[in-house]
């Protein structure tokens, strides 16, 4: 029962983070307005934490392997918060985008030390379904960012959506400062000996691979769709939001689903092909959707906001089980037995 309390902790600081680093899509008409600035412009500034994240990513796994996730989880997630609360009393945009991605910097901790908790706590039958709970954090994240940021930009504006994100981020450093804690020796079972390099396998590069392009649709899809709803649509701000906060408790549910048919099938790789073909189709729809502004380009918008996240879990727990013993956070998920059986 520890375990799933660990992973809970886990879930609860990257769900917080996420609503900073990733939920300011979502207040995106408001960015436009606060700033005055193009549509481009606005979409540097929400996907600038994402700039800090391939930054430091790597940085954070070194410390999450020789210090443990109570120390990345507490110390990232709180300075993200932090930077969150300094960005909402900066007007100039460039430092807006600087503080933006240092903020992505030390929040990308949460999905460093996230992830490495499945692979320390549970062991491989478990590890799939554990590990859709844990990617369930970012769609959670999400889903609390499209019911709440919205109104509060409508009522407080931008630093009030920003002061909000802050807050919950803090709480949920503090939260994982107090109460994470390590596994018992044997919990993952194995031990922390270092390997070889898990770089001399050429399945690692291919699975890296492919979770990269992963990403590219659903920045996309986060980053524009709903700005898309207002100016192609006419919907409201708020209510394009709380469409994506429904879509993102789908993602959820798909995130936990994919997990336990990777859990029953013993693959990664191969249930995650069955998904990225699904989405080639949901794209190609919603590009004819949006073409000719027709009610389709909603539906699909809708299912690739869902679709898109499916596989992220089964690309980082196939990485993470080819790693092997000692490597895993440094490659963006917790040391795992190296299996190409699991891929």
């Amino acid at each position: 029962m520890r375990r799933w309390w660990m992973l809970a902790l886990g879930v609860n600081a990257h769900a917080s983070v996420a609503m900073g680093l990733f939920g300011l899509p979502l207040v995106m008409p408001e960015i436009l307005r606060h700033f005055n600035v193009l549509l481009p412009v606005g979409g540097l500034i929400t996907n600038a934490p994402a700039f800090g994240i391939l930054g430091a990513l790597v940085a954070w796994g070194v410390l999450a392997d020789r210090y443990g996730e109570r120390l990345i989880l507490g110390l990232g997630v709180g300075l993200a918060g932090a930077l969150f609360a300094a960005t909402a009393f900066v007007e100039q945009t460039w430092a807006v985008i600087v503080l933006l991605a240092l903020a992505g910097a030390a929040g990308s901790a949460a999905m460093v030390g996230g992830g490495r908790i499945v692979l320390r706590w549970f062991r491989p039958p478990e590890r799939g379904v554990a590990m859709g709970l844990r990617q369930v954090s970012f769609t959670l994240g999400m889903a609390a960012a499209a019911f709440a940021l919205p109104p509060m930009a409508r009522d407080h504006g931008l630093p009030g959506v920003l002061l909000l994100c802050s807050g919950v981020s803090l709480l949920a450093a503090v939260l994982a400062a107090l109460f994470m804690a390590d596994p018992p020796p044997t919990a993952s079972g194995q031990d922390d000996e270092r390997a070889a390099s898990p770089y001399r396998q050429p399945a690692l590069w291919r699975v890296h691979a492919t979770s990269a392009l992963h990403v590219v649709p659903q920045v996309v899809v986060s980053t524009y769709g709903v700005d898309c709803l207002v100016t192609t649509y006419g919907w409201d701000d708020v209510a394009a939001g709380r469409l994506f906060g429904v879509a993102a408790i789908g993602g959820a549910a798909i995130r936990i689903a994919a997990g336990r048919w990777s859990d029953r099938t013993g693959l990664r790789m191969r249930p995650l092909l069955l998904l990225t073909l699904w989405n080639l189709a949901v794209l190609a729809l919603l590009v004819a959707g949006a073409y000719t502004a027709s009610a389709l380009g909603v539906a699909m918008l809708v299912l690739a906001s869902v679709m898109t996240v499916a596989g992220n879990g089964l690309a980082y727990l196939a990485a993470g089980e080819l790693a092997g013993p000692g490597w895993g956070a440094k490659t963006s998920v917790p040391s795992g037995e190296s299996s190409q059986r699991n891929v």
